[in-house]
């Protein structure tokens, strides 16, 4: 599970306070790494991967599941269940935001075989093993999942592209990239005592870099919560409000610290993240308290007023309204929520 996430490059969302945005967020997410699938396959071959994560589970929606695919060797096609398709060979970082239903293949196979049926299980505990093709050209792909307690309405992942293709380059972040992946492919190989925890850590580090990568890339003409970052005054507005989100905030306070006046501001809020500055404060302070809610002992009263809430009553009301369950059956149900699996069917899984 990730802490503080290691910052090797400037980011768009920090200002000279040092306060980062993008960090802040993905530690109250609280992003879970592995790596769970070593496949080797040969030309010509053709592979569904499933849907990793039933949204049908209890609560679902507050959980979030992000895939990973690292090509280290040959080359093939990808495509998305949306039908967009790419061209990816060694080297390229793959990543789906949301885990659903994809193919690779590399030449003409006269069929797509489910991953589910073709995968064994590997020397690691959790990590699985794939070996399918027709025998010519080879292309070899690590995958890894990145899991979080992410609210429906919180923007990490939703603003994502559906497939982000990471190259590395010759920059600063490139070569943190490119020797974070050269440890995962090694250490999936190796097998070695303690891989598993390790694995996991590399994984979340990947996450956090390819995604402060992806913001610094935006034009300015973007929208979403990465180009949110990047907007001088909601970017700022951002800061402040995630710096203090118990402050009794106005839409006039937040202009004021944003250098800007309250109308700029809502418009600026509209335009880049769709929805009002007190509307997403809400949401984050939810989020804040769910993990709090989660990982703590506190009474909820206690709680509440840690994320700016009078009583605990207001502070019901607003918990449920965003996450559409009340806090205490959050408290009940969401630590036995989720699990991803990956193993074949006949595996149990």
């Amino acid at each position: 599970m990730i802490g503080t996430p290691p910052s090797f490059a400037a980011t768009p969302e920090s200002d000279g306070a040092g306060h980062d945005v993008l960090a802040e967020m993905l530690r109250a997410v609280r992003l879970t790494g592995s790596v769970y699938l070593n496949a080797c396959f040969t030309a010509p071959f053709g592979i569904v991967s499933p849907r990793h994560f039933d949204e049908h589970t209890p609560m679902a929606h507050l959980r979030h599941i992000s895939i990973f695919h690292l090509i280290s060797a040959g080359e093939c096609s990808v495509e998305l269940a949306t039908g967009e398709q790419r061209k990816v060979s060694a080297g390229d970082i793959l990543l789906m935001p949301f885990a659903d239903t994809h193919k690779f293949w590399n030449g003409r196979p006269a069929e797509h075989v489910a991953a589910d049926d073709v995968v064994r299980p590997g020397r690691l505990k959790g990590m699985w093993n794939i070996n399918h093709g027709g025998g010519g050209e080879e292309t070899r792909v690590v995958c890894g999942f990145i899991e979080s307690s992410e609210f429906l309405l919180t923007p990490v992942f939703r603003t994502l592209p559906p497939l982000l293709v990471d190259r590395t380059g010759d920059d600063q972040v490139s070569a943190l990239i490119a020797s974070t992946v050269k440890q995962i492919l090694a250490m999936t190989e190796s097998a070695a005592a303690g891989t598993e925890l390790m694995l996991g850590r590399l994984m979340e580090l990947l996450f956090v870099e390819v995604l402060r990568r992806y913001a610094t890339s935006l034009p300015p003409s973007a929208k979403g919560w990465f180009a949110a970052l990047n907007d001088p005054i909601v970017g700022r507005a951002l800061q402040f409000m995630h710096r203090d989100p118990a402050r009794r905030w106005t839409v006039d306070d937040l202009a004021h610290e944003a250098g800007s006046s309250r109308t700029v501001l809502a418009e600026r809020f509209q335009t880049v993240l769709g929805q009002a500055p007190i509307e997403y404060l809400t949401s984050w302070r939810m989020q804040l308290a769910a993990e709090r809610i989660r990982t703590g002992r506190e009474g909820l009263a206690a709680i509440a007023a840690e994320v700016g809430y009078d009583s605990e009553a207001a502070f019901n009301r607003a918990f449920k309204r965003v996450t559409g369950v009340t806090p205490g059956r959050w408290r009940d149900s969401a630590p036995a929520n989720g699990g991803v699996a990956f193993a074949p069917k006949e595996a149990g899984t």
